[in-house]
């Protein structure tokens, strides 16, 4: 692990040692090389899910015991419980829960916190880790020693997911490493955090309050003037295990672009749609994308959060920012957004150590040079 009072998000060398010294192991599947990415390691799905009547979270319980533990209506929680170990079927709309392969046996002085996978998101499959004795989804107490479970509720699409897959990351952390304002708006200045095309935003043009604030194009600046996607509501079953293999336009409509500049999002309709900037994180740096709040609650923009090390930057800055892609969904009204308007923010942490590997395409990262980008099971254009 880091040397002691080495506060920050860890990198892959430390994940590392974290894995060989057990504080992250298996007693099933070994821990593979791959698993471990710049700032985070992907945590693997088990053998078994468990389809449940609701969401739920274990307060005082170990998670396995509320399972089987009666409610107030004299039911359990599982409906039926099915093996996935060869590949099995999640229907949208329900609710799983899926032990991971992956356990945990933490330091006191260090923290987890999950969050689901890019293509996870893409796809519209709402997941979130469980832990024991846990009043909240994701984020692991320090010194967490247990099993991982992971609650998965597929929206848009039915999917095929089979044992080995990984739907969400880890993040270890130690201390308090998140970034004040004053040094948020120092590193913009130092490293060029946002683009807006080959051009960094000045300091006056950039937005921060507790995190850098990001708005949406609705420009189409591309040449078939497609601002988005809207995912169809009535599609066969993606199967998570195959990369480049569906046509796109069985699963999603396009969006394209209008001479207002704006776009009405249907209630409980989900859409990709990408950022206006175009963001860069240095090595010694992570981020993580949370919800911009307006206050009314009626859009969620977005699912998958985790940004890597080097994402959009590179080794020594040799890219020029990469959109975010944002994941979006309107609940109960019909809601009108703007090109340009803002719609998230990202939340910088320090890295404990700059990782010896950073995001891009050596290390086999999917979305360095994204634009309006689909999940990778998806054929490119």
């Amino acid at each position: 692990m880091a040397e002691k009072n080495n506060t920050g998000v860890f990198s892959c060398q430390s994940i590392a040692k974290a894995i060989s010294r057990r504080h992250v192991f298996s007693n099933g599947l070994p821990i593979e090389d791959a698993q471990v990415q710049p700032a985070s390691m992907d945590l693997r799905l088990g053998g078994k899910a468990y389809r449940l009547i609701s969401s739920f979270l274990p307060e005082e319980n170990q998670v396995m015991d509320r399972l089987h533990t009666p409610d107030l209506y004299g039911s359990d929680l599982v409906m039926y419980e099915t093996d996935i170990s060869n590949g099995g079927i999640l229907e949208k709309g329900h609710v799983y829960l899926i032990p991971l392969i992956e356990k945990l046996d933490l330091p006191r002085d260090v923290r987890g916190r999950a969050n689901p996978k890019s293509t996870t998101g893409r796809l519209d499959i709402f997941a979130r880790v469980l832990t024991d004795r846990n009043p909240r989804f994701d984020d692991i107490s320090c010194g967490y020693k247990g099993g991982l479970y992971l609650e998965v509720m597929p929206r848009s699409f039915t999917i095929k997911v089979k044992e080995g897959l990984s739907l969400v990351q880890l993040r270890l952390i130690r201390g308090e490493c998140s970034l004040t304002d004053s040094r948020l708006k120092a590193l913009h200045k130092d490293s060029r955090l946002l683009f807006n095309g080959e051009e960094h935003l000045s300091a006056s043009e950039i937005k921060v309050s507790k995190g850098l604030f990001m708005s949406v194009d609705l420009s189409g600046q591309n040449s078939d003037g497609v601002i988005g996607y809207k995912s169809k509501r009535n599609s066969h079953v993606v199967d998570l295990a195959k990369k480049n293999h569906y046509n796109i336009a069985d699963f999603w409509e396009p969006i394209h672009r209008n001479s207002k500049g704006t776009l009405i999002l249907e209630p409980e309709e989900f859409y990709i749609l990408s950022s206006k900037e175009r963001i860069r994180i240095p090595p010694r740096y992570a981020a993580e994308m949370v919800a911009y709040e307006a206050g009314s609650g009626e859009l969620r923009t977005h699912y998958a959060g985790f940004f890597d090390p080097g994402f959009g930057f590179g080794l020594k800055g040799e890219v020029k920012g990469t959109k975010a892609v944002l994941e979006v969904r309107a609940h109960d009204v019909p809601f009108m957004i703007g090109d340009g308007q803002t719609f998230c923010k990202l939340f910088f942490e320090r890295m404990a150590e700059i990782p010896d590997k950073v995001y891009g395409p050596r290390i086999g990262s999917s979305y360095q040079y994204q634009s309006i980008t689909l999940s990778k099971q998806f054929k490119s254009h």
